[in-house]
């Protein structure tokens, strides 16, 4: 299992869908992960330190664990099968550690108000994750300029993923919840 960390949040500009970005804690490949605006939000407010007198989604399910004796251990993205990626929440209590089924978004909300490690594998790393190299403009793209019946760019899975190699996180917009 590979650790990483959440190295930014944003905003894909071309679907208007949120994007959480995790990185390798000792390396450079990062792993996007396309997310709701709820999730999004609840990551964000974290990230910024923002607390409420009542607790919201994700507070709620950490004081849940916690109230049962718990702690969580770790979050392990496990797998993604078409375009789904795969999480468990990993939860120690007393010498059973037991595996909960969950969306990555959620897991990772929950995580960072836990301060509980987040993990991937290499395999998936290795797969479905890009490295940041040189920003790439989106005219450089095969297919730029063309439009699909949905009214997205035209490129193919494989351009897709060129894209990807070649963009720096920062060309997200900054996701504002």
């Amino acid at each position: 299992m590979v650790e990483v960390k959440v190295q930014s949040l944003g905003l894909d500009r071309t679907s208007n869908t949120p994007v959480v970005i995790l990185q390798e804690v000792d390396g450079s490949r990062v792993l996007p992960i396309w997310i709701g605006p709820g999730e999004a939000s609840a990551i964000a407010m974290e990230m910024a330190g923002m607390k409420f007198s009542r607790p919201l989604t994700h507070d709620l399910f950490a004081s849940v664990i916690v109230g049962f004796g718990g702690t969580l251990q770790s979050v392990m993205i496990t797998k993604v099968v078409e375009n789904t990626y795969y999480a468990e929440l990993m939860i120690r209590r007393d010498s059973e550690l037991i595996s909960v089924d969950a969306r990555p978004s959620d897991s990772i909300a929950i995580a960072l108000r836990m301060s509980a490690s987040i993990f991937t594998t290499e395999d998936l790393l290795e797969h479905t994750s890009i490295e940041v190299t040189e920003p790439m403009e989106e005219s450089d793209l095969p297919g730029a300029g063309e439009t699909s019946e949905t009214g997205g760019a035209g490129l193919s899975p494989e351009q897709l993923r060129e894209y990807l190699r070649h963009l720096d996180p920062e060309d997200f917009g900054r996701f504002n919840p």
